[in-house]
């Protein structure tokens, strides 16, 4: 890390945070990794992992995008099998989630602004 700007590995990195790369549960001594504007996170799912409870009434809005894999989110009022890189769901504030990874599965999740 140096003033203003960072590099590493996701899978390093955010190894003790699940998955999470930025936000603002990142401790402030990983410079512009401490944000409350946003969150990321970058998750390797094993085939069948799932979140089986649905999150609710989380009022920030969310993309998660398929790096690799086949991996399924379902939302209020639908839902979506990604299984080409770079497919996404996006939902605003409100909107109830949960997710099941079909394959073996690594998805980027962006997440604003950070909850603190």
């Amino acid at each position: 890390m140096s003033d203003g700007w960072t590099a590493g590995n996701a899978n390093d990195d955010a190894a003790d945070t699940r998955g999470w790369l930025v936000g603002h549960f990142i401790d402030p001594s990983q410079g512009v990794r401490a944000s409350k504007d946003v969150e990321v996170k970058w998750a390797n799912h094993p085939a069948g992992d799932k979140r089986p409870e649905w999150t609710s009434d989380d009022q920030r809005t969310t993309l998660v995008m398929l790096v690799s894999g086949e991996f399924r989110v379902e939302v209020t009022g639908g839902g979506k099998i990604m299984n080409r890189q770079g497919d996404y769901v996006m939902w605003g504030p409100g909107v109830d989630h949960s997710w099941e990874a079909l394959a073996d599965s690594v998805v980027l999740t962006v997440r604003w602004p950070s909850a603190t």
